[in-house]
């Protein structure tokens, strides 16, 4: 059976334990044995991880240890896929370079903090996004830092609120994209503030695709 490890912790206000405990309902559903764990010491012991099938990380403005952040990306260089959502995967370890690496982006704002509303526009056919359509969310947008070598199914336009960003003009900031790790394949999707913006519609069944398609 394929197993699935999903770590939770960091800031509270992203509610890490109901997002891992959804995540691993829906990898439970699809057939994984899912373990479940508030700790990093799950990255101490490299030969774990390699036997994995999928890393799904949920922290948020956490400290890894440069070992710890090593281990995780040698095991996604060797074939393990690793999926996650908003800050929980690439605002997890802002001092932590390799991660930021490994993921493709970090979080740098959110203009208008929780509560913006903006639209989701689909612009790729891959089968992570086939047929979902564009749709519009009521949350954090957020503006990142992004790896170029990504491949971007979705995205938002910036700027919805105004600030000294918007002085740029108009952008398109990837909010779903896909990446690879060495043989690893790297999912990402900026949705999910809280489990109330990624538990339902669109935003759930682009979620859902994600951490699938990066399970080896």
């Amino acid at each position: 059976m394929a197993k699935a490890l999903v770590t939770w912790g960091g800031w509270d206000g992203h509610e890490p334990d109901k997002v891992a405990a959804l995540f691993a309902g829906w990898l439970g559903e699809a057939g994984f044995s899912v373990t479940v764990t508030d700790t990093l010491a799950c990255f101490d012991d490299p030969g774990a991880l390699a036997e994995l099938s999928l890393i799904v990380p949920v922290w948020t403005m956490a400290k890894i240890g440069k070992e710890q952040a090593q281990h995780a990306c040698a095991a996604v260089a060797s074939g393990v896929g690793i999926a996650g959502c908003h800050g929980g995967m690439c605002d997890a370890f802002r001092e932590a370079v390799d991660w930021q690496f490994m993921t493709g982006a970090q979080w740098v704002a959110h203009p208008g903090n929780d509560g913006v509303e903006y639209g989701v526009r689909i612009t790729s056919d891959h089968a992570l996004v086939a047929g979902v359509g564009d749709f519009t969310v009521r949350t954090e947008q957020y503006y990142l830092h992004v790896d170029p070598v990504v491949k971007v199914h979705a995205v938002c336009d910036f700027p919805v609120v105004d600030g000294p960003h918007a002085a740029n003009g108009p952008v398109a900031m990837p909010v779903v994209f896909s990446k690879f790790w060495g043989q690893g394949r790297v999912y990402y999707n900026a949705l999910g503030h809280q489990a109330n913006v990624i538990n339902h519609g669109p935003a759930a069944e682009l979620m859902r695709r994600g951490l699938l398609w990066a399970a080896r």
